[in-house]
């Protein structure tokens, strides 16, 4: 029985938590894909996940290994696979997480081939923050031309993307981050960064049409008194309150990301002409995932975290 090694959550928790365990390599069900892992990368959520935290929305089963986006190679195809053979270099989401593995099985149907001057570095970074930004900003606010948008954590993997996709999309980008990031977002095509350490967002971002919280906490709470009537609030991070929405004649929600292959090869496309640019701020191996969850959980993450399979 051929083995491989995987990091899982035997229950709640955080960083000491997180096992690196030798498992049985899964075997592909119909119409899924054994991919050999290259590449993986560390997304908030995951942590929300593991904590317990959204429990009551997104309950785990034990034992659970974290990971949606991953980059790798084609390794077996389970039956009625017909767009894929053993030795594709291949990427995606899996909605089920599993990716912090050697071996992850995943249905075909969330699987791309990836473009050949895409590092597998770069491809497992992009799935899950950008269809969360894409998602987001054309699809639940439809966004459109002239408009206002308050992106919270510009510098982080959502944020990133974000204030691309919204700059393209003849946004007013208002962006929060530190200020040592602050002449990275504005080549990124944000229009004013507002330093958190310094000033207040509030005060320069002023009835907007759309805020994307990454944040969460009294950050969201403020961030409601800034929307324009008519105006939404969608969170990456927590549910919002809904009673306060409704006081201040705003829309609040907490998103839940989903795949749309279209949606992600449009990106994946972006990326590979050089139109969108992915972040990678660091990489470690699978067997250091404990201190890469530490630098997550302890720094202002610049664009992403990748691990090393």
């Amino acid at each position: 029985m051929k083995t491989m090694k995987a990091i899982r959550f035997h229950q709640y928790g955080s960083v000491d938590a997180l096992k690196l365990e030798e498992i049985t390599v899964p075997t592909p069900g119909d119409e899924q894909v054994l991919v050999r892992v290259s590449a993986t990368s560390i997304n908030l959520i995951e942590h929300k996940l593991a904590s317990g935290e959204l429990k009551a929305v997104f309950p785990l089963q034990f034992p659970w290994t974290p990971g949606g986006d991953f980059s790798g190679v084609v390794e077996e195809t389970g039956k009625g696979v017909s767009q894929f053979k053993k030795g594709d270099e291949v990427f995606g989401w899996n909605p089920g997480m599993g990716a912090y593995a050697e071996m992850l099985v995943v249905p075909q149907a969330m699987l791309l081939k990836k473009p050949k001057n895409l590092s597998h570095f770069e491809a497992a970074s992009i799935a899950t923050v950008a269809q969360t930004a894409w998602q987001a900003l054309f699809e639940i606010a439809k966004i459109e031309r002239g408009q206002s948008i308050l992106i919270h954590g510009g510098a982080g993997g959502v944020g990133t993307i974000a204030v691309q996709l919204a700059h393209r999309a003849d946004v007013k980008v208002y962006t929060t981050a530190s200020s040592e990031n602050r002449e990275h977002l504005l080549s990124l095509g944000a229009d004013e960064v507002i330093d958190y350490n310094k000033v207040p967002f509030d005060s320069v971002a002023k009835s907007v049409d759309l805020v994307i919280d990454t944040i969460g906490g009294e950050t969201q709470t403020r961030s409601l008194q800034i929307l324009k009537k008519g105006g939404i609030l969608i969170s990456t991070i927590q549910p919002p309150s809904q009673e306060e929405a409704q006081k201040l004649g705003v829309t609040a929600m907490m998103m839940r990301t989903e795949f749309n292959p279209k949606r992600l090869e449009q990106v994946a496309e972006l990326v590979a002409s050089g139109a969108l640019k992915t972040v990678i701020s660091k990489t470690y191996s699978l067997a250091d995932v404990k201190e890469a969850w530490r630098h997550i959980l302890t720094n202002h993450t610049k664009g992403k975290i990748v691990l090393k399979v």
